[in-house]
């Protein structure tokens, strides 16, 4: 039987992502700030639930060595994040530290923590959710996009070292998830100056979310991506995310940005 760790594990892609490989013969431990949020989960054969706040270091030596004492593990699937949205000038320095120590240093922390092990065993994967926000770029997001951004970079440099070892690292870039992202795992800066873009910003999302996929339909491409055996290092995920993906490929990054840019500002 396979093991998957998971972080962020107690709603959104993180649980959809939990329970469809427990329903497909894997082991799951999946991780989360508040365990006791996740009783449904906790229910399920082979589920192990442990407590993981990705900001905090030692908590994720503990939390590893923790899951490794109780068994194997296969594949590590880096999924904790939420987004930061406003203009620069308006957010808080506490706001930008909590997003880059959240998306891309937990990520970089808990996947440091894992490579001894995959390294010595000579097997292993990881996979991070990165977003379509690691690809393109929308206003008012300059932040979150530092640090998706950050992610695909990273993930492709780490492929060269962990290749090498029989490790595999690659990512999962959805579009829209049909969450309580918004209301449960966004921040936001607002100022007057910027008053007219973020309005426009917003009733454009509005529109972009009912093209949205379910949490269900990019957890399938998450095992995809942990059992398809190929070498790939991105996994665009969802029909939206392909299509824009597909778009600033076609009209190359500088036309792709132009017109983006008309439909927002």
């Amino acid at each position: 039987m396979k093991t998957i760790f998971i972080t962020g594990a107690s709603t959104g892609l993180g649980k959809a992502t939990a329970q469809l490989f427990q329903q497909r013969g894997w082991r799951v431990i999946a991780t989360m700030r508040n365990p006791e949020a996740a009783s449904d989960l906790a229910s399920l054969n082979n589920v192990t639930i442990l407590p993981l706040d990705i900001t905090h270091p030692e908590q994720i030596r503990m939390t590893v060595k923790q899951a490794l004492e109780s068994g194997e593990v296969d594949v590590v699937f880096n999924n904790a994040g939420y987004g930061l949205m406003g203009p620069l000038e308006a957010l808080a320095d506490e706001q930008i530290v909590r997003q880059l120590n959240t998306n891309l240093l937990g990520t970089i922390r808990v996947t440091q923590e894992f490579i001894p092990y995959f390294r010595e065993k000579k097997n292993g994967m990881f996979i991070s959710t990165t977003s379509i926000g690691g690809l393109i770029t929308f206003p008012l997001n300059s932040i979150y996009h530092a640090t998706k951004w950050a992610l695909e970079g990273w993930s492709e440099s780490m492929a060269f070292e962990l290749n090498t070892f029989g490790i595999d690292i690659k990512t999962v870039s959805p579009g829209g998830i049909k969450t309580d992202f918004v209301s449960r795992s966004l921040d936001s800066a607002s100022s007057p100056a910027y008053e007219e873009i973020i309005d426009s910003l917003y009733s454009k999302m509005e529109g972009m979310m009912e093209a949205a996929s379910t949490p269900e339909q990019i957890a399938e491409v998450v095992y995809e991506a942990a059992t398809d055996g190929k070498k790939q290092l991105r996994y665009v995920a969802g029909d939206d995310a392909n299509a824009l993906y597909a778009q600033r490929l076609e009209l190359g990054a500088e036309a792709f940005r132009d017109q983006l840019g008309k439909q927002f500002l």
